[in-house]
């Protein structure tokens, strides 16, 4: 058994046992040791992006005081849903190792394929609506950031 993936089981197991949210762990690792870990707490904190893979990288980032994290790797017990997936991505982690595929957790409820399909183009959602507006004082800010000599891009 891998240390870090039992590690990220055990976080699962924690948030399971106290009703934090679903049974989902993650840890992230740099240079062999442990940076962070979190577990699922979307019902602890009423936060429906509390996923254990996004607190994981909002603690990792913190303690590196660095939104870059693309010298670590993260161990999640299920594949990251889209969300997740896209943060690990804008934290530029490499290596994602995952136990659960999102077959196995959609059978117990945590069934992602639909936010697969919206982001795809596949699929269309009469309650989710996407309505632009105010596109030319929106590119404004644009303007500004572009202009911004010390503006950091990440």
């Amino acid at each position: 058994m891998n240390f870090f993936m039992q590690t990220a089981i055990d976080e699962a197991r924690h948030g399971i046992v106290h009703n934090h949210g679903g049974p989902f762990g993650a840890v992230i690792v740099k240079d062999g040791e442990i940076v962070s870990k979190a577990h699922n707490q979307v019902l602890r904190s009423n936060d429906p992006t509390a996923h254990a893979e996004i607190l994981a990288i909002r603690e990792a980032s913190a303690l590196l005081n660095n939104f870059d994290l693309s010298e670590c790797e993260i161990y999640t017990t299920s594949q990251p849903c889209p969300m997740c997936l896209a943060a690990i991505y804008w934290a530029r982690i490499k290596t994602i190792y995952f136990g659960s595929d999102k077959e196995d957790v959609a059978e117990i409820g945590f069934d992602d394929s639909h936010f697969y399909d919206l982001i795809c183009g596949n699929a269309e959602d009469p309650d989710f609506k996407t309505v632009r507006m105010d596109r030319e004082k929106c590119l404004e800010l644009i303007d500004i950031w572009e202009e911004k000599p010390d503006k950091q891009m990440y």
